[in-house]
């Protein structure tokens, strides 16, 4: 995993990764869960972006919170963080004679014909309809489809494209992540090398008539929900990651069609912060508020709470 990487998971809020570790976080305090605490003796300092228990001394930043309350080594634990908010992994690469040379860009001639004739395994259509609740208009749009690997693991592959319908990248989702059974070192999600995974879902940019608002969403899987509201959206899972061709995208939309720009952040620290982040790139970002209770809109969607 190379630095930059690892560096943007260390500055992830500490706070919203507790609560994404399952920690209720009151006044930048919880009970600690490495002793039997019932005083909410677990600190956050939010200008270090730490935490320290005053009773046990367990302290650290946020890739240690998750080693620590996890049991996992550094390696696991910064895929864990990757996968829980949707930042992009890419395998580190020592700065030797081979590492040097340039990678090979996105092979789209291998993958595109994965996406030609769509095929979604049952457990794809499990994931997709019955717990999203995705229209499969929607499914037949963004050209979803399915595979099982010979270790009998169930992915999900969601393509890229520009916004000329170009395949520019994928991702593959594992169906079977976190499940009993599954494999440990399977990570959630894959990408192949080269892989442009900025803006998901760009062609639906081409279907805008003037005035119309774009949806912006964190993830796929909210992106799909989005659309099955009835809303054009895109996905954008790091304002950081944004180049300045999509920055420029974004701008030349509300310039030239006057798009305005919603989004329903995630309810966590890490979903406030990249609303804040995209309002710099597109100032006249709309925040709307999520339902009681809802994480996401992917889960207010899913469970009919959608006006």
């Amino acid at each position: 995993m190379n630095r930059e990487t690892i560096q943007q998971l260390r500055q992830l809020p500490v706070e919203g990764v507790a609560e994404r570790l399952g920690l209720r976080v009151t006044r930048h305090k919880s009970l600690c869960p490495f002793h039997d605490d019932h005083h909410a003796s677990l600190t956050f300092n939010v200008r270090r972006n730490t935490y320290r228990c005053f009773a046990c001394d367990a302290h650290g930043g946020t890739i240690d919170l998750v080693m620590r309350h996890l049991h996992k080594d550094f390696p696991d634990a910064c895929r864990w963080l990757a996968d829980s908010t949707n930042i992009i992994v890419e395998e580190y690469r020592p700065k030797t004679p081979s590492a040097v040379t340039p990678l090979k860009p996105f092979d789209a001639a291998r993958y595109a014909g994965f996406f030609e004739r769509p095929w979604l395994s049952d457990e794809a259509q499990r994931f997709l309809f019955e717990e999203r609740g995705i229209d499969r208009r929607v499914v037949r749009w963004c050209r979803l489809t399915s595979w099982t690997d010979r270790h009998g693991t169930h992915w999900l592959q969601t393509p890229y494209y520009d916004t000329e319908w170009r395949l520019t990248g994928m991702q593959s989702r594992n169906l079977d992540y976190g499940k009993v059974g599954s494999a440990a070192d399977v990570p959630r999600f894959r990408f192949p090398y080269g892989s442009r995974c900025s803006v998901y879902n760009l062609p639906v940019t081409a279907l805008l008539s003037e005035g119309e608002p774009l949806y912006i969403t964190e993830g796929c899987s909210d992106c799909w929900a989005m659309l099955s509201a009835g809303h054009k959206a895109v996905a954008i899972p790091s304002a950081t990651l944004l180049s300045e061709a999509d920055k420029g995208l974004l701008r030349g939309l509300a310039e030239r069609l006057g798009t305005t720009f919603h989004m329903f952040p995630d309810r966590d620290a890490p979903g406030e912060r990249l609303f804040m982040q995209l309002r710099e790139v597109l100032p006249g970002l709309c925040h709307h508020q999520l339902a009681e209770g809802a994480k996401d809109f992917g889960e207010m969607f899913a469970a009919g709470r959608i006006a």
